[in-house]
Protein backbone atom coordinates (compact mmCIF):
# COMPACT_ATOMS: atom_id res chain seq x y z
CA UNK A 1 0.00 0.00 0.00
CA UNK A 2 1.34 3.20 -0.78
CA UNK A 3 0.97 6.22 1.18
CA UNK A 4 3.50 8.55 -0.13
CA UNK A 5 1.91 8.83 -3.78
CA UNK A 6 4.06 11.65 -5.94
CA UNK A 7 2.59 14.66 -6.45
CA UNK A 8 2.86 18.07 -8.13
CA UNK A 9 2.86 21.57 -6.33
CA UNK A 10 -0.54 23.32 -6.59
CA UNK A 11 -1.05 26.17 -7.65
CA UNK A 12 -1.37 29.45 -5.65
CA UNK A 13 -4.47 29.52 -3.17
CA UNK A 14 -5.16 33.10 -4.24
CA UNK A 15 -7.90 34.28 -6.67
CA UNK A 16 -9.05 31.16 -6.87
CA UNK A 17 -12.07 30.99 -5.47
CA UNK A 18 -14.78 28.93 -8.09
CA UNK A 19 -17.44 30.46 -5.98
CA UNK A 20 -16.44 33.83 -7.12
CA UNK A 21 -15.75 32.17 -10.38
CA UNK A 22 -18.87 31.35 -11.32
CA UNK A 23 -20.72 34.70 -9.94
CA UNK A 24 -19.69 36.50 -13.31
CA UNK A 25 -17.12 38.78 -14.81
CA UNK A 26 -14.46 40.41 -11.88
CA UNK A 27 -11.81 42.61 -12.45
CA UNK A 28 -9.31 41.97 -15.47
CA UNK A 29 -6.47 41.84 -12.58
CA UNK A 30 -8.66 38.80 -10.80
CA UNK A 31 -9.70 36.92 -13.89
CA UNK A 32 -6.24 37.04 -15.58
CA UNK A 33 -4.94 35.47 -12.46
CA UNK A 34 -7.66 32.96 -12.74
CA UNK A 35 -7.00 31.86 -15.82
CA UNK A 36 -3.55 31.13 -14.94
CA UNK A 37 -4.75 28.99 -12.08
CA UNK A 38 -6.63 26.93 -14.30
CA UNK A 39 -3.94 26.30 -16.98
CA UNK A 40 -1.05 25.29 -14.47
CA UNK A 41 -3.94 23.14 -13.45
CA UNK A 42 -4.08 21.48 -16.46
CA UNK A 43 -0.60 21.35 -16.96
CA UNK A 44 -0.32 19.28 -13.74
CA UNK A 45 -2.50 17.14 -14.77
CA UNK A 46 -0.71 16.27 -18.15
CA UNK A 47 2.51 16.04 -17.05
CA UNK A 48 1.76 13.85 -14.02
CA UNK A 49 -0.74 11.55 -16.34
CA UNK A 50 1.07 12.11 -19.37
CA UNK A 51 3.28 8.37 -18.79
CA UNK A 52 0.53 6.08 -16.89
CA UNK A 53 -0.64 4.00 -20.00
CA UNK A 54 -4.01 2.85 -21.42
CA UNK A 55 -5.94 3.42 -18.32
CA UNK A 56 -9.75 2.50 -16.93
CA UNK A 57 -11.46 5.26 -14.96
CA UNK A 58 -14.25 3.86 -12.43
CA UNK A 59 -16.74 6.18 -10.62
CA UNK A 60 -18.82 6.01 -8.02
CA UNK A 61 -20.48 7.22 -4.73
CA UNK A 62 -17.18 7.72 -2.04
CA UNK A 63 -20.08 6.79 0.74
CA UNK A 64 -19.67 3.50 0.33
CA UNK A 65 -18.04 1.79 3.43
CA UNK A 66 -15.64 -1.42 3.46
CA UNK A 67 -18.46 -3.65 4.62
CA UNK A 68 -20.15 -2.12 1.54
CA UNK A 69 -21.10 -5.06 -0.94
CA UNK A 70 -20.71 -2.32 -3.50
CA UNK A 71 -17.18 -1.76 -1.98
CA UNK A 72 -16.46 -5.11 -2.67
CA UNK A 73 -17.32 -5.18 -6.20
CA UNK A 74 -15.52 -2.34 -6.73
CA UNK A 75 -12.32 -3.58 -5.35
CA UNK A 76 -12.67 -7.04 -7.89
CA UNK A 77 -13.25 -4.47 -10.56
CA UNK A 78 -10.07 -3.09 -9.99
CA UNK A 79 -7.87 -6.34 -9.49
CA UNK A 80 -9.98 -7.61 -12.99
CA UNK A 81 -9.20 -4.44 -14.94
CA UNK A 82 -5.25 -4.72 -13.96
CA UNK A 83 -5.23 -8.09 -15.26
CA UNK A 84 -6.55 -6.81 -18.45
CA UNK A 85 -3.48 -5.01 -18.29
CA UNK A 86 -5.22 -1.45 -17.66
CA UNK A 87 -4.02 1.43 -15.37
CA UNK A 88 -7.09 2.04 -12.75
CA UNK A 89 -7.85 5.35 -12.51
CA UNK A 90 -10.50 6.84 -9.75
CA UNK A 91 -11.06 10.48 -8.15
CA UNK A 92 -8.68 9.36 -5.75
CA UNK A 93 -11.12 9.45 -2.95
CA UNK A 94 -12.94 7.44 -0.37
CA UNK A 95 -15.62 4.82 -1.10
CA UNK A 96 -15.68 3.13 -4.32
CA UNK A 97 -12.93 4.89 -5.40
CA UNK A 98 -10.89 3.63 -2.65
CA UNK A 99 -12.08 0.14 -3.19
CA UNK A 100 -11.12 0.23 -7.12
CA UNK A 101 -7.53 1.49 -6.43
CA UNK A 102 -7.13 -0.89 -3.41
CA UNK A 103 -7.95 -3.93 -5.90
CA UNK A 104 -5.58 -2.29 -8.72
CA UNK A 105 -2.90 -2.56 -5.78
CA UNK A 106 -4.47 -6.01 -4.78
CA UNK A 107 -3.04 -7.07 -7.90
CA UNK A 108 0.08 -5.54 -8.49
CA UNK A 109 -1.35 -2.97 -11.47
CA UNK A 110 -0.62 0.72 -11.15
CA UNK A 111 -3.41 2.62 -9.25
CA UNK A 112 -3.95 6.35 -9.92
CA UNK A 113 -5.96 9.15 -8.31
CA UNK A 114 -7.45 12.71 -9.79
CA UNK A 115 -8.76 14.15 -6.04
CA UNK A 116 -10.31 17.21 -5.72
CA UNK A 117 -10.43 19.94 -2.70
CA UNK A 118 -13.88 20.20 -1.49
CA UNK A 119 -15.44 23.04 1.15
CA UNK A 120 -14.92 20.08 3.53
CA UNK A 121 -11.79 18.23 2.16
CA UNK A 122 -11.78 14.98 0.60
CA UNK A 123 -8.42 13.58 1.16
CA UNK A 124 -6.99 11.10 -1.26
CA UNK A 125 -7.25 7.72 -0.29
CA UNK A 126 -3.75 5.37 0.63
CA UNK A 127 -4.06 3.06 -2.30
CA UNK A 128 -2.41 5.60 -4.89
CA UNK A 129 0.90 5.50 -6.64
CA UNK A 130 0.59 8.30 -7.81
CA UNK A 131 -1.98 11.45 -7.11
CA UNK A 132 -2.82 15.01 -8.55
CA UNK A 133 -5.27 17.44 -6.62
CA UNK A 134 -7.12 19.76 -8.30
CA UNK A 135 -9.30 22.92 -7.44
CA UNK A 136 -11.53 23.00 -10.43
CA UNK A 137 -14.09 20.09 -11.22
CA UNK A 138 -14.28 20.65 -15.03
CA UNK A 139 -10.32 19.93 -14.88
CA UNK A 140 -10.34 17.15 -12.90
CA UNK A 141 -13.38 15.44 -15.39
CA UNK A 142 -10.93 16.48 -18.51
CA UNK A 143 -8.60 14.20 -16.66
CA UNK A 144 -10.51 11.22 -15.65
CA UNK A 145 -12.05 11.42 -19.32
CA UNK A 146 -8.45 12.27 -21.52
CA UNK A 147 -6.48 9.26 -20.65
CA UNK A 148 -9.18 6.84 -20.59
CA UNK A 149 -10.45 3.95 -23.36
CA UNK A 150 -13.16 2.52 -20.83
CA UNK A 151 -15.17 3.94 -18.05
CA UNK A 152 -16.81 1.48 -15.31
CA UNK A 153 -19.54 3.60 -13.67
CA UNK A 154 -20.52 2.05 -9.64
CA UNK A 155 -23.58 3.52 -8.03
CA UNK A 156 -23.48 6.78 -6.89
CA UNK A 157 -25.07 10.23 -6.65
CA UNK A 158 -24.68 13.58 -8.42
CA UNK A 159 -21.49 13.56 -9.09
CA UNK A 160 -21.07 9.76 -10.68
CA UNK A 161 -23.91 10.56 -12.59
CA UNK A 162 -22.05 13.87 -13.71
CA UNK A 163 -19.00 12.05 -14.11
CA UNK A 164 -21.37 9.69 -16.42
CA UNK A 165 -23.13 11.72 -18.28
CA UNK A 166 -20.20 13.76 -19.20
CA UNK A 167 -18.71 10.80 -20.84
CA UNK A 168 -21.94 9.62 -22.63
CA UNK A 169 -22.16 13.13 -24.34
CA UNK A 170 -18.64 13.15 -25.39
CA UNK A 171 -19.35 9.71 -27.11
CA UNK A 172 -22.68 10.64 -28.03
CA UNK A 173 -21.46 13.71 -30.30
CA UNK A 174 -18.20 12.17 -31.43
CA UNK A 175 -15.83 14.41 -29.62
CA UNK A 176 -14.46 11.54 -28.21
CA UNK A 177 -14.18 7.76 -29.62
CA UNK A 178 -16.72 5.01 -28.68
CA UNK A 179 -15.30 4.12 -25.73
CA UNK A 180 -17.54 1.74 -23.93
CA UNK A 181 -19.19 2.79 -20.93
CA UNK A 182 -20.22 -0.07 -18.11
CA UNK A 183 -22.65 0.29 -15.39
CA UNK A 184 -22.64 -1.87 -12.57
CA UNK A 185 -25.77 -3.19 -10.54
CA UNK A 186 -28.54 -3.27 -12.77
CA UNK A 187 -31.31 -2.65 -10.17
CA UNK A 188 -29.68 0.70 -8.51
CA UNK A 189 -29.61 1.81 -12.83
CA UNK A 190 -33.08 0.51 -13.46
CA UNK A 191 -34.91 3.84 -12.88
CA UNK A 192 -32.10 5.73 -15.09
CA UNK A 193 -32.66 2.71 -17.84
CA UNK A 194 -36.64 3.90 -18.00
CA UNK A 195 -35.50 7.47 -18.25
CA UNK A 196 -33.59 7.12 -21.30
CA UNK A 197 -36.18 5.20 -22.94
CA UNK A 198 -38.75 7.45 -22.30
CA UNK A 199 -36.22 9.94 -23.43
CA UNK A 200 -36.15 7.71 -26.41
CA UNK A 201 -40.30 7.36 -26.58
CA UNK A 202 -39.50 11.41 -25.90
CA UNK A 203 -37.03 11.26 -29.51
CA UNK A 204 -35.03 13.57 -27.15
CA UNK A 205 -31.99 10.72 -27.74
CA UNK A 206 -31.94 8.09 -30.28
CA UNK A 207 -32.29 4.63 -30.05
CA UNK A 208 -29.00 3.81 -30.95
CA UNK A 209 -28.15 5.96 -28.03
CA UNK A 210 -28.96 2.95 -25.75
CA UNK A 211 -26.81 1.20 -27.16
CA UNK A 212 -23.64 3.45 -25.53
CA UNK A 213 -23.67 1.55 -21.59
CA UNK A 214 -23.52 -1.61 -21.09
CA UNK A 215 -25.38 -2.58 -17.75
CA UNK A 216 -24.90 -5.76 -15.66
CA UNK A 217 -24.18 -7.29 -12.56
CA UNK A 218 -21.34 -9.78 -13.91
CA UNK A 219 -17.76 -9.11 -13.38
CA UNK A 220 -16.99 -11.58 -15.99
CA UNK A 221 -19.43 -9.78 -18.29
CA UNK A 222 -17.81 -6.51 -17.63
CA UNK A 223 -14.48 -7.36 -18.53
CA UNK A 224 -15.92 -9.05 -21.87
CA UNK A 225 -17.27 -6.25 -22.65
CA UNK A 226 -13.91 -3.51 -22.39
CA UNK A 227 -12.17 -6.61 -24.04
CA UNK A 228 -14.18 -6.85 -27.05
CA UNK A 229 -14.79 -2.62 -27.23
CA UNK A 230 -11.47 -1.31 -25.86
CA UNK A 231 -8.78 -3.92 -26.12
CA UNK A 232 -9.10 -5.28 -29.58
CA UNK A 233 -11.38 -2.32 -30.89
CA UNK A 234 -8.78 0.20 -30.31
CA UNK A 235 -5.42 -2.58 -30.58
CA UNK A 236 -4.34 -2.27 -27.22
CA UNK A 237 -1.63 -4.18 -26.14
CA UNK A 238 -1.74 -5.92 -22.91
CA UNK A 239 1.70 -4.65 -21.16
CA UNK A 240 3.34 -7.33 -18.93
CA UNK A 241 3.29 -6.71 -15.28
CA UNK A 242 6.46 -6.28 -13.54
CA UNK A 243 8.15 -9.01 -11.48
CA UNK A 244 9.18 -8.06 -8.13
CA UNK A 245 11.33 -11.11 -8.15
CA UNK A 246 13.16 -9.41 -10.94
CA UNK A 247 13.55 -6.58 -8.85
CA UNK A 248 11.67 -4.97 -12.01
CA UNK A 249 10.11 -1.19 -11.65
CA UNK A 250 6.54 -0.14 -12.29
CA UNK A 251 5.78 0.24 -15.78
CA UNK A 252 5.08 3.85 -15.73
CA UNK A 253 7.81 6.49 -15.13
CA UNK A 254 6.07 10.03 -13.75
CA UNK A 255 7.87 13.26 -12.79
CA UNK A 256 7.63 13.57 -9.23
CA UNK A 257 7.53 17.61 -9.38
Amino acid sequence: MSTDAPVLPAAPAAHHNERVFLEGPQTRKWEFWTLLGITWEFIRGFRMLHFVGPCVTVFGSARFKEDHPFYAMARDVGSRLVDLGFTVMTGGGPGIMEAANRGAKDAGGVSVGCNIILPKEQSANRYLDYVVTFRYFFVRKVMLLKYSYAFVVMPGGVGTMDEMFEALTLIQTRKISEFPVVLMGIEYWQPLLDLLKRMVDAATISADDLNLVKVTDSIDEAMAHIQKHAIEKFGLKRLPKPSKMLGELPRTSLPSK
